[in-house]
C-alpha cells in the first residue's frame, strides 16, 4: 500500500455504511479524503458521484471509491465527467482487470449486493493493481477522447 495515494471516498445514503467501514481500514495506508454523504439521510447520489469525479478528474486525489446501494447508480454519474473511468466491482477479477486494461480511476460499490469483506478486498485489488499500459494504452487514450 502506498501512503502517497490520494483517495477520495464518496456515498450517498445506501452506501454509507460501506464508506465509512472502508475508510477506517484504509485511512492508516492512504491519505483520505471524505466527501459525503456524512448522515443516513436520504440524499441523491449523482450531488457525491459528481464531487468525487471531479477530484479525481482535477487530480486532487488520485483515485476515488464510491459507494450506494448497487453500485451503478454512482458509475453511471461519475462517467459523465470527462477524464473519468469508473467501473461496477462486486468481485475481485473485475477489479484487476479494470486496472490491468483500462487503467479505471474510480472505483464503485453496491452496499446491497456485496459484504464488506469482499468490499474490501476489492478495494485492495483496485488500489494495488498496476495499469498495463502497451496496447491498452491506446484504448484508454480512444476512450479519453470522447
Amino acid at each position: 500500500m502506498n501512503k502517497n495515494i490520494k483517495i477520495g471516498f464518496g456515498c450517498d445514503h445506501g452506501g454509507i455504511n460501506l464508506k465509512n467501514k472502508l475508510i477506517e481500514v484504509f485511512k492508516t495506508n492512504y491519505e483520505i479524503k471524505d466527501y459525503g454523504t456524512y448522515t443516513p439521510e436520504s440524499t441523491d447520489y449523482p450531488i457525491y458521484a459528481k464531487k468525487v469525479a471531479l477530484a479525481v478528474a482535477s487530480g486532487e486525489v488520485d483515485r476515488g471509491i464510491i459507494c450506494c446501494g448497487s453500485g451503478i447508480g454512482v458509475s453511471i454519474a461519475a462517467n459523465k465527467i470527462k477524464g473519468i473511468r469508473a467501473v461496477v466491482c462486486s468481485e475481485a477479477t473485475s477489479a484487476k482487470y479494470s486496472r490491468l486494461h483500462n487503467d479505471t480511476n474510480v472505483l464503485c460499490l453496491g452496499e446491497r449486493i456485496i459484504g464488506f469483506l469482499l468490499a474490501q478486498d476489492i478495494c485492495n485489488i483496485w488500489l494495488e493493481t498496476d495499469f498495463e499500459g502497451g496496447r491498452h494504452q491506446k484504448r484508454v487514450d480512444m476512450l479519453n477522447q470522447m
